[in-house]
C-alpha cells in the first residue's frame, strides 16, 4: 500500500467533526447506512486507501469495513472524489463517465449525496 498523502484525507477528517455536529446527527438518523469509500491516488483499483463512513453510528474511520458488508462501496480517484464531495461534479455523471464505481445496493448509493459532506470553508 502506498503511503501517499491524499487530498481526500483532509475531507474525511472534516467529516468526523461534521458527523458529531447537530446537522451530522440528523444525517445519521435520516440515512442509517454504512459506506466504504476506496480512494486511489491515480487509477481506481491501484494503491487504494479505504475509509468507512458509518451513518448508523455517525463515524468515519480509515480502513476497510469490518462489521460485515457495507451497504455500498464506492471507488474513486482522489481528484474525482474531491469534485463530487464539493459539488463540482454530479455523482450520476461521475458514475456514467467511470469516475466512480459502485458495488452493493444502488438504492443505498443514491442516498450518498454531497449533503453528507461538510461545506468546505477552505480546502
Amino acid at each position: 500500500m502506498a503511503n501517499t498523502e491524499l487530498k481526500s484525507d483532509n475531507l474525511f477528517e472534516m467529516m468526523k467533526g461534521h458527523l458529531a455536529s447537530d446537522a451530522g446527527k440528523e444525517l445519521t438518523k435520516k440515512i442509517g447506512l454504512v459506506y466504504q469509500i476506496n480512494i486511489a491516488p491515480k487509477k481506481i483499483g491501484i494503491d487504494e486507501v479505504s475509509y468507512v463512513v458509518d451513518l448508523k453510528k455517525g463515524e468515519v474511520t480509515k480502513g476497510k469495513y469490518e462489521g460485515g458488508k457495507p451497504d455500498a462501496i464506492f471507488s474513486f480517484k482522489d481528484d474525482d472524489f474531491i469534485k463530487v464531495a464539493t459539488g463540482k461534479m454530479n455523482p450520476q455523471i461521475a458514475f456514467m463517465r467511470g469516475a466512480m464505481k459502485i458495488k452493493g445496493s444502488l438504492s443505498a448509493a443514491q442516498k450518498f449525496t454531497p449533503d453528507i459532506f461538510p461545506k468546505p470553508a477552505k480546502m
